[in-house]
């Protein structure tokens, strides 16, 4: 049995949580400049204060550090107690924390809206490939110029603007009905969902992905998530890696060099606004 006390602060601050007989988390994952499947758990973990350690590793000490393989790996032991579990998929610890925190809003309260984030989720969690492909996560990088987006990459980013837009509309109309509050996030507020898009809206970043069938709604949503103090702190996490040689991975670093040297490849500054196209 545990004990927890919530505080919930103010807006756009975290929810902090206290618990007297808490489990320790241990997290296992690369660097997540580049992963965009550490990086929505650690956003999570991040944005709600939930108390955990973690490990980053290149890629090439991934298979030493879990027994599977894989990563992100999250250890769950319990003080007191030897016994240790181990969950070595990015929604599968999400569910996990939800479960564990039922206190936190990470899912929607309301059944429609906790339905069609689990919906997004999914999609997000196991689709768009192309995108994952010819787009990998560099969160601080910065490509100039005629970036190529082939037809399945561009169909799957109509996709996910359609997804952005839809959640938004939905929620909207679903909050107001029933009398809640509606904090601009995908689900109102902040949960699952937008930590599992929190990685693809970097790579619009990045690689000046088309916003040409963005809606208003879309839009709004991407600038709530840019503007979101607790979201620039956990960006200023990637910055600071960045600074560190040894989190470097060459390979998704100025990927058009070969194939279209006019690409020009560079680094953000970290003090960065996001604006809605006109």
């Amino acid at each position: 049995v545990f004990y927890l006390e919530i505080v919930i602060l103010q807006e756009s601050q975290p929810i902090v949580i206290q618990n007297s007989a808490e489990e320790n988390y241990h997290l296992t994952g690369t660097f997540t400049r580049y992963s965009s499947w550490t990086a929505r758990v650690v956003t999570l973990l991040e944005y709600f204060q939930i108390p955990y350690d973690a490990n980053f590793v290149k890629l090439s000490d991934v298979p030493s550090a879990s027994p599977s393989g894989l990563v992100p790996l999250l250890r769950i032991s319990s003080p007191g107690s030897s016994d240790t579990f181990h969950l070595n998929d990015s929604l599968a610890i999400c569910e996990f924390l939800a479960e564990s925190h039922p206190q936190l809003p990470l899912w929607p309260k309301d059944r429609k809206l906790r339905a069609l984030a689990r919906c997004a989720v999914a999609e997000m969690h196991a689709g768009f490939i192309h995108v994952r492909n010819c787009f990998p996560s560099n969160f601080v990088g910065r490509y100039t110029g005629n970036v190529p987006v082939p037809a399945p990459a561009r169909k799957e980013i109509e996709r996910i603007l359609t997804i952005w837009d839809h959640s938004r509309k939905v929620t909207s109309e679903t909050l107001r009905g029933i009398g809640e509050k509606d904090e601009g996030f995908l689900f109102g507020s902040f949960g699952i969902a937008d930590a599992f898009f929190w990685p693809v809206l970097w790579r619009f970043r990045t690689y000046d992905l088309p916003l040409s069938t963005a809606t208003r709604e879309a839009l709004t949503w991407m600038k709530t998530m840019w503007d979101d103090p607790i979201l620039r702190a956990v960006a200023h996490g990637y910055h600071k890696q960045a600074e560190q040689p040894e989190t470097s991975i060459e390979k998704f670093d100025d990927i058009f060099r070969d194939s279209d040297p006019s690409i020009e490849y560079g680094k953000f500054e970290e003090v960065w606004m996001f604006t809605c196209p006109q």
